[in-house]
């Protein structure tokens, strides 16, 4: 989202004429105005215009605008290309809720977005204590006792079966056979610390695809979560970090496997830096060279499976991927395309209410998105749920695993490499599995 961006007169774009209500989960599910995006639109133009008082102790304008998932679906409705999610980050950034944020509000934003999430050593070294804590057992017991407080034991929950996580040893990893170019791979925080398989499927798959692929040193969040949260300052810091990083000309692409990640890199960086004369041409160039690995693969060819994939399989979309990316048939594509895969569509593909931060802080709406989406994923019969993004990922992991259904969650990258031959991946046929 390149460009001025001015508040007021994007305000005025939207015509109220209701066609974003019908995407709009939160509307879905507790049917008020003020709880979707053109309602949402009204509070802020009253408070823009000064009919409504947003410090006032009464004022709900504050909790509406948090409900929000900031999925974006609302965005592929509107005729009149309101930028909704723009908005919205903007209106919690500069309106200050009369309300101080609660113990574990403060507890998540200090610890997990300022002290953890910036630092992929640091997160490393959590998900090795933590696999340590399931390896011993402690985990079952944990969970089976309910020894933690609600909030604490939802985000345990989120944990998945971990692995030891020894970084990366190598930065460079050439191509399989003759190189049809270099390209830089954005490994994430969460998903490098907590599913480094899924990281390292998508290295091994742009190899086999015949790109040499670099893990630039420097590189750290997104900053995604601090945005979407009030945290601006720290954006920055990480935008700034990241593009530094990938400043390297030779590469043709930066290739990002989750949805938010890539959403927060090519959409966000050219807003973000646009007042910013350091960095404003950098982070255009930068957001130009970003794709998602999807996009991609389907874009460069090459995908030549070996190897059939007897399962039958669904995808559970990113929000970020199909309404800011705009990358919607490539996943679907190619697991099409996979030789002996049966692809189920999922029906009634609403967010699964991870969205960031939002399944820790408003977990009563996001269980209910969550049931939702594991109840459309049962009525497909799927042995696997594909996925491409890591909040999605680690939430319908629990959903799956809380409902005991038959499947699995693996990202849509581990089934392409496992089709074009990797034997060390997580996915299995139904011949193989033990």
């Amino acid at each position: 989202m390149a460009g001025t961006f001015d508040y007021r007169t994007e305000l005025q774009r939207c015509i109220h004429c209701g066609l974003c209500l019908q995407a709009c989960p939160t509307y879905m599910l507790l049917g008020h105005e003020a709880d979707s995006p053109r309602g949402r639109l009204r509070l802020l133009s009253a408070a823009a215009e000064g009919l409504l008082d947003v410090n006032h102790p009464d004022s709900s304008i504050h909790r509406h605008l948090d409900l929000c998932l900031q999925c974006r679906a609302c965005e592929i409705e509107c005729p009149s290309g309101v930028q909704y999610g723009a908005l919205v980050e903007t209106a919690q950034r500069t309106m200050e809720s009369p309300e101080s944020p609660g113990f574990f509000h403060r507890l998540l934003k200090w610890f997990g977005l300022r002290i953890a999430l910036p630092y992929p050593a640091r997160l490393r070294l959590l998900a090795r204590l933590l696999w340590i804590y399931e390896l011993i057992g402690l985990q079952y017991v944990i969970r089976r006792l309910r020894l933690l407080p609600a909030r604490l034991a939802a985000m345990e929950e989120l944990l998945p079966p971990l692995k030891w996580n020894a970084g990366w040893p190598e930065r460079h990893w050439p191509a399989k056979g003759p190189s049809r170019g270099r390209v830089a791979f954005f490994t994430g925080c969460i998903q490098d610390a907590f599913l480094p398989e899924v990281n390292r499927a998508t290295i091994e798959l742009l190899q086999r695809l015949g790109f040499e692929v670099d893990i630039p040193r420097g590189q750290t969040c997104c900053g995604a979560a601090h945005l979407h949260t009030g945290d601006p300052d720290i954006a920055l810091v990480l935008a700034r970090q990241n593009i530094d990083s990938f400043s390297r000309p030779e590469y043709m692409a930066v290739i990002s496997n989750a949805g938010g990640c890539g959403a927060m890199l090519k959409d966000e960086y050219p807003r973000l830096l646009s007042e910013d004369p350091n960095y404003r041409e950098r982070a255009g160039a930068f957001a130009r060279k970003v794709k998602d690995v999807h996009e991609f693969v389907v874009e460069q060819g090459g995908y030549e499976p070996d190897r059939r994939v007897q399962l039958t399989a669904t995808y559970a979309e990113s929000c970020h991927l199909r309404n800011v990316m705009r990358v919607t048939d490539p996943p679907r594509r190619l697991l099409r395309d996979t030789p002996g895969l049966e692809f189920v569509p999922l029906r009634g593909d609403y967010c699964c209410g991870s969205a960031g931060t939002y399944n820790l802080l408003h977990p009563e709406i996001a269980e209910q998105l969550l049931s939702l989406k594991v109840k459309s994923i049962a009525e497909t019969g799927a042995d696997v749920v594909a996925v491409s993004n890591t909040g999605c990922h680690l939430q319908l992991l629990r959903g799956v695993r809380n409902a005991g259904l038959n499947c699995r969650v693996v990202h849509t990258t581990e089934i392409l490499n496992a089709a074009c031959g990797s034997q060390s991946g997580t996915v299995h046929t139904k011949e193989e599995r033990p």
